[in-house]
């Protein structure tokens, strides 16, 4: 009755605080009694929710006697007998405490514990008239206290920012969260079951090294005090993995993290996990054939289909995979007969005419996949095999042995996205030596992410490397593609965020500046001291003195969006590009040039003010149907840009006026 006047009268609520203080008070007095909860070291736990719920029979002579424990996640206290809702690892089931079963004391005893604390049950399953399938309590025992309340019951955990930080909270509140990492367990359980039929060994190499290659990334770095060196992590798993291969071992792979230094959106996370697998005797075609294969074989294993449906968009996994050459791919979406250029002079004027941007160190080949990014990309939503790269970006891949400008190596694409990277390997010592001083000069003229040369690796070369196939596979965006994740940190336990401060310096948990929200009145004891902000050194831009007429501006269709998505641009320092929800159903993209103020990951479930009624804009091969507001002004001769965002409570579409 309590919890039912509190939904109806808020203000009767307790605050957070006044909760964790009153829970604190009831622990002190169990402990003063001698009933510490936190003594507790064991339990006898036979059963689980899901199993009895699943294995219950209404005709049974003899009653189903069980022993569960978990989570008290709602309860309706009803004088002598109580209903509560037990969520356990596999799922939640009701339970039906009498104090005339339970005893008095106990009964008692129960009525002062919380929602979140956890309990030991033990009695029999029957069916109430509702038909619940429901356990009727005989044992009661409280196992662990809890000492702060648990998200709002009725509407769960919905808050991104507290999702990704408190990932307890979320598995706690959220069984298709809980639901998630169980798949990503089987998928990852279902590529090594497969890989051992096939006859590959599993290993371990290390994250520090002392020269991360294998791939065209930024590493990070640092200091190893017993040895006083410096060290990085590693950017892939390649190179000592080839060396397995030189000493004898035929079919290897590793499923572990490597570590990239670069941006974060929905589709990156600066450590993720991969998997690699290098075999002997092989070429890139024997790797596609083998990813066909597996990604069958796991689909089925764990989705029981081989049919992905993601955001709406089908994909078959058991058609034959699409092989498309990167040429063909550039010359059927972006219009580029890529056979007709034929100097880097020519490479730059096309991707100037595309408005593709590029550096001034990149190739002709570089720029090839710059258009292709921009423009092809996004076509590759089926299954398919993107073949046959520029040399150029590709340091450790043999050459086409018809036309040495390009490799033996594909990309794998489903939805869009890039879900692996294969390779006929590269196993002659000479002609990898001179890749790697090709990555020297890019490195000397400014690329961060170009290799070193690794005279270790070369050495290994040198004592002979079979001929082989290579491929490593993304786990993360498997698991979004299997799971419909939206973004990669709904796929990692821990996902990378940018540090929570706050206090003297001013700075707010990441997510809540720059955004107007409501905010519940505090009691005066509780009210926060507001942050003092020196304007003092700002500089506006004038106001404009010419007026426009009110029948245009109202032609002007500003409207609350929500951020379903939002990610780098490929080969864009500046833009970003947002998937918006905007009330209509019809999901809208819109790129922004923002980069260099907001990192993608912490604009996802913002709510911004967009201008809808704009003609689409290509920038980058890109359609953008709009454009978010900002407030641009200037500081110390500084540019200072903050993305309006809203209250939360403001939904899709709304109008502005």
């Amino acid at each position: 009755m309590a919890e039912q006047n509190n939904r109806q009268n808020p203000a009767a609520v307790p605050t957070e605080s006044e909760q964790i203080a009153i829970r604190k008070e009831k622990l002190a007095a169990m402990q003063a009694e001698g009933r510490d909860p936190y003594r507790v070291t064991t339990y006898d736990i036979r059963d689980y929710a899901e199993q009895i719920k699943a294995t219950f029979v209404d005709e049974e002579q003899t009653p189903m006697q069980v022993s569960v424990a978990g989570r008290v996640m709602t309860r309706r206290i009803m004088g002598k007998a109580s209903f509560f809702n037990l969520q356990d690892t596999t799922g939640n089931i009701q339970v039906y405490a009498k104090r005339d079963d339970v005893g008095e004391d106990t009964y008692a005893r129960f009525k002062k514990w919380d929602i979140g604390d956890i309990l030991g049950v033990k009695g029999y399953v029957f069916r109430t008239q509702t038909g619940e399938i429901t356990i009727h309590a005989a044992e009661l025992q409280l196992l662990s206290k809890s000492l702060r309340p648990l998200p709002e019951k009725f509407h769960g955990l919905t808050d991104s920012d507290t999702i990704y930080r408190k990932r307890y909270l979320d598995l706690i509140t959220n069984p298709d969260s809980k639901d998630v990492f169980r798949k990503r367990s089987a998928i990852v359980a279902a590529i090594r079951s497969f890989l051992d039929q096939e006859g590959f060994m599993e290993v371990e190499t290390p994250m520090l090294v002392y020269n991360a290659g294998g791939a065209a990334a930024r590493p990070f770095e640092t200091h190893f005090n017993a040895l006083n060196e410096d060290m990085k992590l590693r950017i892939s798993l390649e190179l000592n993995l080839k060396r397995l291969i030189v000493g004898g071992f035929d079919r290897v792979f590793e499923i572990g993290r490597v570590f990239r230094n670069e941006g974060i959106d929905t589709r990156h996370n600066p450590e993720f996990t991969m998997m690699e697998l290098y075999q002997a005797y092989t070429d890139y075609h024997g790797m596609m054939d083998l990813t066909e294969r597996m990604l069958r074989h796991v689909a089925q294993k764990v989705l029981g289909t081989t049919t992905i449906v993601y955001r709406g968009v089908e994909m078959d996994l058991a058609k034959p995979f699409e092989r498309i050459t990167m040429i063909d791919a550039v010359k059927k979406y972006a219009g580029v007969d890529w056979k007709e250029i034929h100097t880097l002079e020519e490479a730059r004027e096309k991707a100037k005419e595309l408005k593709v941007e590029f550096e001034p160190f990149h190739g002709k080949g570089d720029i090839l996949c710059a258009i292709f990014d921009a423009y092809a990309e996004e076509h590759l939503v089926q299954p398919t095999f993107l073949m046959d790269h520029p040399i150029d970006v590709s340091p450790l891949t043999k050459k086409k042995p018809d036309d040495p400008e390009y490799v033996e190596r594909f990309e794998f694409y489903m939805n869009g996205w890039e879900m692996a990277n294969a390779y006929s390997e590269l196993n002659d010592p000479v002609d990898q030596r001179e890749r790697f001083a090709a990555q020297e000069e890019k490195l000397a003229h400014g690329d961060e992410e170009a290799n070193h040369t690794d005279e270790d690796f070369l050495e290994a070369m040198e004592t002979g490397m079979p001929p082989l196939g290579g491929i490593g596979y993304g786990i993360d965006r498997l698991v979004m593609l299997f799971t419909g994740a939206e973004a990669i940190r709904d796929v990692l336990l821990f996902p990378t965020l940018r540090s929570a401060k706050t206090g003297s310096e001013g700075r707010q948990t990441e997510g809540t500046q720059n955004e107007v929200t409501a905010v519940p009145s505090l009691a005066p004891a509780e009210a926060v001291s507001a942050e003092q902000i020196d304007f003092s050194n700002v500089q506006i831009e004038p106001l404009f003195e010419e007026f426009v007429d009110f029948e245009t501006f109202s032609k002007s269709d500003f409207r609350a969006v929500k951020v379903l998505a939002c990610e780098a641009v490929p080969k864009s320092k500046k833009l970003l590009k947002f998937l918006l929800d905007d009330g209509t159903g019809t999901d809208r993209v819109i790129l922004s040039g923002i980069h260099e103020y907001y990192e993608p990951e912490e604009l996802v479930g913002k709510t911004c003010i967009a201008i809808t009624n704009l003609p689409p804009r290509k920038m980058m091969g890109i359609d953008s149907c709009g454009m978010l507001i900002s407030a641009v002004h200037h500081e110390n001769d500084e540019e200072r840009l903050h993305l309006l965002m809203v209250d939360p409570h403001i939904p899709a579409g709304a109008k502005l006026y």
